[in-house]
Parts: structure tokens; sequence; C-alpha cells
């Protein structure tokens, strides 16, 4: 079995007088030790809330939780929150988007990170201080002891980035969750947060989720990827696999809007036309048929379910031509 083996996970939000809402619809997926996994899509699409509902972070009214996501042959999602606080940030720990607005603005930088070492691994005074500088230096952040003191608002948003992996880092999880870790930050320090990332990854054999909008980015991190797209994986496949053979249309998309060094000077990029409000409800078709550039009428009418072939599979009744992807 693999280390998380998430089955058919949904999310609906439900609120008194109003409709609701299904953020998440049926995703599965796994991730094995050691290994580096991919969930992409435009923000909307659930990336962040199937990782929240993973670490049973969203809030416990209006909100309605269905399927597994086992971890270690556990089912996180009937798990006690007593011991759900004990798996978290012990063995599975999560990389939030926004820095800013994890860190506590109030309490110095040094005081969060040896909360994490109090309460997962029984250190205090001293030996916690030592050991939250160490990790502080061990993610590239200069100057350790200095910035222990210091509070998120002294910190570039770099810096609190690292911050952040530090603490998620601090008891060497089993399984890292990083959901869009470097959407805030200039080129050059994504580069250094990916290559930190890919150090934890090799050097501990943690298994790691990373979430992103951009297909770029897991280009040289991930494995295996998974595309979603309103709630639901529309396609999924090893890396090069995916890259080299994608059929899904909406996949199509998101790798014609991003910019390469080997295209011909003064091309436009093709953006995917509309946005994630035109949607069809799954139910009654594919969902993306309203964005599509290759629609047919079998778009129309019934879900379409995934396909397999091997380890590649795709959610689409007319995917782009073979001939089409080796064009490209």
């Amino acid at each position: 079995m693999a280390l998380l083996e998430v089955s058919d996970l949904s999310v609906v939000f439900a609120r008194k007088g109003e409709r609701p809402v299904t953020a998440v619809d049926g995703v599965s997926f796994s991730v094995d030790a050691g290994e580096v996994v991919g969930l992409v899509g435009e923000s909307g699409c659930g990336k962040s809330v199937t990782s929240l509902a993973i670490m049973r972070l969203l809030p416990p009214r209006g909100v309605r939780i269905g399927g597994k996501a086992e971890f270690d042959g556990m089912n996180l999602l009937e798990l006690p929150q007593s011991a759900m606080r004990d798996i978290r940030g012990r063995d599975v720990a999560m990389i939030f988007q926004d820095p800013l607005s994890s860190l506590n603005p109030v309490v110095p930088i040094g005081i969060q990170v040896i909360e994490v070492l109090e309460r997962h691994r029984g250190m205090k005074g001293e030996a916690a201080r030592r050991e939250a500088a160490s990790l502080l230096d061990r993610v590239g952040i200069p100057d350790p002891n200095r910035r222990l003191k210091e509070y998120p608002h002294q910190l570039s948003g770099g810096m609190r980035q690292r911050a952040l992996i530090a603490m998620a880092v601090a008891c060497a999880p089993r399984l890292l969750i990083a959901d869009e870790p470097t959407t805030a930050l200039d080129v050059t320090i994504q580069a250094q947060i990916l290559e930190l990332l890919k150090e934890l990854v090799r050097d501990s054999g943690t298994a790691l989720l990373m979430i992103t909008h951009d297909l770029g980015v897991v280009a040289g991190l991930c494995e295996t990827i998974n595309v979603l797209y309103a709630g639901r994986v529309v396609e999924t496949a090893p890396r090069r696999v995916l890259f080299g053979e994608h059929r899904h249309p909406y996949t199509v998309g998101l790798l014609k809007s991003i910019p390469r060094l080997d295209s011909p000077r003064g091309e436009r990029l093709i953006p995917i036309t509309g946005s994630m409000r035109d949607v069809l409800p799954w139910p009654e078709g594919c969902a993306f048929t309203p964005r599509c550039f290759n629609v047919v009428d079998a778009c129309v009418g019934e879900p379409p379910e995934l396909r397999h072939t091997g380890a590649h599979a795709y959610r689409c009744v007319n995917p782009v031509a073979e001939k089409e992807v080796a064009a490209k």
C-alpha cells in the first residue's frame, strides 16, 4: 500500500438557504514513500481544499467530507481529533501558500519553531532553541540566531517561506504537503525554494505532495502529475508521459500558456478562454466543455470516465490526437 492513498475524496460546502457547492468530487491518487506527486490546476479547481481535507483543517460546520485518505493504513478522515493532532506536524506536515498570513504576526519566529519541537519532540529550553536555529540554518536563513528573535514582518517573503518550511520539516515528517509554496515569490527565490524541497526529499526520503497552478514548476520536481479541473482529476500520468503525450484539452491549454525558451521570437501565448466560472455540472457532461477547443456532441450528456492506458489516464471523450500532441 502507498504511504498516502486518497480514494474517492469529496468535499461539499453547504450553507443554510444556499445551494451546496461541491469543491472536490471523487478525487483519487496515491503518494509512495520518497515520491514527489503533483496536483496541478487553476485557482478554484479544488487543489487546496483537497490538501486541507487530508490535513483535517476544514471547518467542522457546513462541510461534508466523503471518501478515504489513508495514511500508512489509517483513514485520516475518521481519526479522533486528538489522534489527528499527534499526526499533524509529526508524521504529516504542510507548507501553506501565504507565509505572511500563516505565521503569527505578534510572535517571534523562534517561538513558533520551538512550539513544534516542544509539542512533537518533547524538547525544552536551550536544546529546543539550538535545534530551532539549526533548522533555520538548514533551510538557508542567514544568521539564524538573530532571526529567531525577529517577527514575521521583519523577514523577506523568501525567508518567511523558508521559516515555514523549517517548521514543517522540524519533526522529519514522512509526508510533506506543499500548497503553492512559490506563488508569492520572485523567479530566483522560486528556484531556491524548489531546490530546497528537492534536497529535503532526497536527504530524508520524505514523500512530497506538491500543489501548484504552474506545470512549469512541477516539470523538474514531480514524478507523477495529477491535473485537476472543477474538483475532478482530468488527467494523470508520470511526468515524461504527461508532457510528451498529454491528451486532455485542459492539459494542452495549461501547457500552451507557459512561456518557452524554444518558441519563435514574437510568438504569442495562447490562453485558455473563459474562466473557472464557465463550467458544466459534471453530472451533465464534461465540466470543461464551455472552454474547450475540441468539443463534440458526446461531451454533453454523460460525465466522462477516466480512460486508462497503463500509467496514463485522462477523462475525455474526444482527446487531442496523438499526432497533434507530437506536433506541439
